[in-house]
């Protein structure tokens, strides 16, 4: 077969006017309306199709209905005349080029219906195979097959897809019916089923359809294919969709494409299959020939994970020729697109056709390894290599490794399907992983085991640390979605026995039920019985250095990170924190050591016994800040004073009543039952109907200015002590909760008196900076007035985005699910920033600030630090710096440099225009 080269096509514009706008994209005969850079209109699929047709690749013909299409019927419930007219030219004009009709006469023409978006969602919408078979047409298939077994499996196929798909019938009523037929006939594997076996089971399904739809199965071809594509439309709005757009973060309003393709059978027989595969080795991005296939099988048998399959280097010896054209293509495929690709493919009867391409989805490692050797080969530059890792892919690098230590017991081994460590307690549905996985972030690991996922446990994997499942390959849909999401994954473990009706899984002698603990080895595929440690890894990966050595130079925002005590300090700098940009002193006040002089400084009915108790807390404050100016020599260090209200350091009010009444059947005089009681009268004083906006931040260190004295003077006094050992320090004093200039006014001068105080006790200055946490609309909308006393600004986005929304970010998870699912919101405003309402308040404050102050400082330090849109967005506004987590600084580093180089891509862009 001569194949043309693969070429870069002009590109083609979808959208015309509304009257006369294309819905229908023909390829075929060795040429396509499309081509590859059309995927908003053809998605990724169709796109792909588009560009191997052109290229003269094995495509079989077809037609792709663009995503305009979909979103109109998404908004109106019915697709236009246009589409339909355009539906209908195109289907006689693959009938022609086939020279066969639809569903109809001695060799009847059958077609695929696939989804395609714009983004890869592996298994998340709708296929139907098949599509055209009915009572008749099966008959002639079998006559012109002569296969009569083939003929009745690709029917029995058909009415089961388009039971599920089209007329929303429960998938396990037409399993049960199977899985039934396969009992009766004492068999196990589906190829053990006869042609009489097969008619029996259609005519079960029949009933099925007829018992739950209330009609028969249509026969008639087209009405099958308008319904098959009618579905595909509705398919981009069910639940595993959503889900899986919403931890994606993949637009709602993109639609999905709809392709018809001209059926090739990969189960004929023994010289027939099916399969997928990678250019390279999405697990850990080694450059070898990798996937998987099925002889006498169709395709969803090889993703779905019900039989596990053959590795694709067996091909060679079954089929060499088929292998090495194989082999030829997808390498000319990787070298057009430049990227690793995900292929699939059927042989039928000895011939090889190519069904797909895109570029593969792949771990985070696989990510960095793939695009450093992509640079070596001379594919792509190091500036394109830095945004071929997704910046929450970093985060690949800091998975765990299991603690070893002592006697583990190893249960069973699958394939390695994504690396790291997982280890929770096991359940066996994703619901039973939702429920026990808990809500928020305080999460008890669990591990999802199954004999294969199914689209529909996209809710369970994304709670669960990891995923087992006993059947299924390196290609399966447990395999492709975990690696997307960076978790553990073991698939194919064949020892183990999966019973999820009985909640308990088998591995020869063991028996393990729900809730009992199992870890998992990702790297390696081992499942080890018990609850074992872990070990955090560190990020001294060469390949990540390289990949962040290209990237930096494009880096203009810097990244610092939040964190408290010196240990964390530590692990941030190994990290590539520029500082610490948050430093929470109210954590250290919870120590064992501390609370009892903290409630004591609470409880002091004077300011001189409340200073007595503060005087107590002063060294242990100081020995804190040293530990972290220690920590990040040479950097600068953002301490933020008492922030939370006085209650929290003080029991609650319920468990005080029940030790109250408690003590006084027991021993009404003793001293304990006083002090419970004088804490109990303290802590209804300081009752408050809405502590978040009450008495805390700034307001405690007015009403009580001997603690931010206190605070203060630690500060300094260690400054200046780890100053004379030789530690480069710049401490920066943040006043939390400002809302007002006089706010700033009052702590800006208590901190700067105290430090003019202890430099003239010490005989030794330090540099130091006061400003302010700007986290309340009214401070975004005076900010020229604060920054005349702020020396910095700092996003306290969390509570900015609770003062702005009027949302409680603790009880928000009551409702988010019903705002997202609804559309009111396309994401949790607290992980990403609000940039129209948060982002608009944040943006006036940058400009009036710096209008008053010009060389203002300013950064962010709430949880969106560590978020790539937000850091990006931030990147946008002109902040000097982010913080984040110190397991968020490899993202941030990455996500900052990418900002930049995109914005230097597209200046550059425009000088050229």
């Amino acid at each position: 077969m001569s194949v043309t080269p693969l070429s870069k096509p002009e590109t083609q514009t979808a959208t015309l006017s509304q009257q006369q706008i294309q819905y229908v994209f023909f390829f075929g005969g060795g040429k396509a309306e499309g081509n590859g850079k059309m995927k908003d209109e053809l998605g990724g699929k169709g796109a792909g199709l588009a560009e191997m047709t052109n290229a003269a690749l094995p495509v079989p013909p077809g037609f792709t209905i663009q995503t305009a299409a979909c979103r109109e019927y998404m908004k109106t419930n019915k697709v236009s005349e246009a589409l339909e007219r355009q539906m209908a030219a195109a289907l006689t004009r693959l009938e022609e080029l086939q020279k066969q009709k639809l569903g109809a006469g001695e060799n009847p023409l059958l077609v695929s219906v696939r989804s395609g978006a714009k983004f890869s969602m592996p298994g998340m919408m709708d296929t139907i195979l098949n599509l055209g078979l009915n009572d008749e047409s099966v008959q002639a298939l079998a006559r012109k097959s002569g296969n009569e077994r083939f003929a009745f499996d690709s029917y029995r196929r058909l009415i089961q897809m388009y039971g599920s798909v089209v007329l929303d019938i429960p998938k396990h009523a037409f399993e049960e019916v199977f899985d039934g037929q396969k009992h009766k006939r004492g068999v196990k594997l589906d190829t053990e089923l006869t042609a009489a076996d097969l008619k029996e089971v259609i005519a079960q399904y029949k009933d099925v359809v007829r018992k739950h739809a209330g009609r028969d199965f249509p026969q008639k071809p087209l009405e099958q294919l308008t319904g098959a594509r009618d579905a595909v439309f509705r398919s981009w709005n069910n639940d595993r969709a959503k889900v899986y757009r919403r931890i994606n973060n993949i637009s709602d309003d993109l639609g999905t494409a709809v392709n018809v393709q001209a059926m090739v059978f990969g189960n004929l027989g023994e010289t027939s299959g099916t399969g997928v595969g990678f250019t390279r080795n999405p697990a850990n991005g080694d450059k070898e020939f990798y996937g998987e296939f099925l002889m006498n099988a169709q395709g969803e048998d090889v993703v779905a994970g019900i039989r596990t399959p053959v590795p694709i280097s067996e091909l060679h010896k079954l089929m060499p020729q088929v292998y090495d054209q194989l082999r030829d293509i997808t390498s000319r495929l990787e070298k057009h697109y430049r990227d690793m690709q995900d292929f699939e493919f059927t042989i039928q009867e000895g011939r090889l056709y190519m069904l797909q391409t895109r570029n593969g989805k792949r771990t985070g490692r696989a990510a960095v390894r793939v695009a450093l050797d992509m640079v070596n080969e001379g594919l792509i530059k190091p500036e394109e290599a830095i945004f071929r890792v997704e910046p929450n892919q970093l985060y690949d690098f800091l998975v765990p490794k299991l603690d070893e230590k002592g006697d583990i017991e190893v249960i069973a081994k699958g394939l390695p399907a994504s690396p790291g460590a997982a280890v929770g307690r096991i359940v066996f549905t994703a619901n039973d992983a939702v429920t026990a996985a808990g809500p928020g972030a305080q999460k008890n690991p669990v591990i999802l085991v199954r004999g294969e996922t199914t689209p529909e446990d996209i809710h369970g994997m994304e709670v669960a640390a990891g995923i087992l499942t006993s059947r299924g390959g390196m290609t399966s849909h447990a395999a492709v979605v975990t690696r997307g999401m960076g978790k553990c994954c073991i698939v194919g473990a064949g020892e183990i026995e999966v019973d999820d009706k009985k909640k308990q899984m088998r591995v020869g002698a063991h028996l393990l039920k729900e809730g009992d603990w199992v870890s998992l080895d990702g790297t390696t595929g081992r499942v080890i019985k018990g609850q074992l440690g872990t070990v955090p890894a560190k990020p001294d990966d060469p390949d990540l250095q390289t990949l962040l050595k290209w990237s930096e130079p494009f880096r203009k925002l810097g990244v610092r990170a939040n964190a408290d005590i010196p240990r964390d300090a530590i692990a941030a700098r190994s990290f590539g924190a520029e500082g610490i940009g948050l430093c929470r002193t109210e954590h250290m006040f919870f120590a064992e050591d501390r609370i009892g002089h903290m409630r004591s400084m609470i409880l002091a009915r004077t300011e001189a016994e409340r200073k007595a108790e503060i005087a107590k807390l002063l060294p242990m404050q100081r020995s804190d800040f040293e530990g972290v100016f220690k920590a990040m020599d040479g950097f600068p260090v953002t301490i933020r004073l008492l922030d939370p209200p006085l209650h929290e350091f003080l029991p609650r009010r319920e468990e005080l009543m029940v030790e109250i009444a408690q003590l006084e059947i027991k021993d009404a005089k003793s001293a304990r039952l006083q002090e419970a009681r004088e804490l109990l009268r303290r802590v209804e004083e300081l009752h408050e109907l809405n502590p978040m906006l009450g008495h805390r931040g700034c307001r405690l260190g007015i009403t009580y200015p001997e603690i931010s004295e206190m605070q203060a003077r630690a500060i300094f006094e260690a400054a200046v002590n780890v100053s004379k050992a030789g530690v480069k320090v710049f401490p920066e004093v943040m006043i939390p909760l400002v809302g007002m200039m006089k706010e700033m006014e009052n702590q800006g001068a208590i901190v700067r008196q105290v430090a003019e105080q202890v430099f003239k006790e010490k005989g030794t200055k330090v540099d130091y900076l006061v400003g302010t946490m700007i986290e309340l609309p009214r401070a975004c909308t005076v900010a020229d007035q604060i920054a005349a006393d702020a020396e910095f600004f700092s996003f306290g986005t969390n509570d900015l985005t609770q003062t702005a929304y009027g949302f409680s970010r603790d009880d928000i998870s009551k409702f988010l699910p019903a705002y997202i699912e609804r559309g009111i919101l396309k994401s949790d405003p607290f992980a990403t920033i609000d940039q129209e309402g948060v982002g608009e308040l944040m943006e006036i404050a940058v400009k009036k600030g710096r209008k008053t102050r010009p060389a203002l400082k300013i950064g962010i330090c709430g949880e969106h630090g560590g978020d790539p849109a937000s850091v990006e967005f931030c990147h946008k506004l002109g902040l000097n710096y982010v913080s984040c987590s110190p397991y968020r600084v490899l993202t941030a580093r990455l996500a900052a440099a990418q900002a930049a180089a995109a914005e230097e891509l597209k200046t550059e862009a425009g000088r050229t225009k």
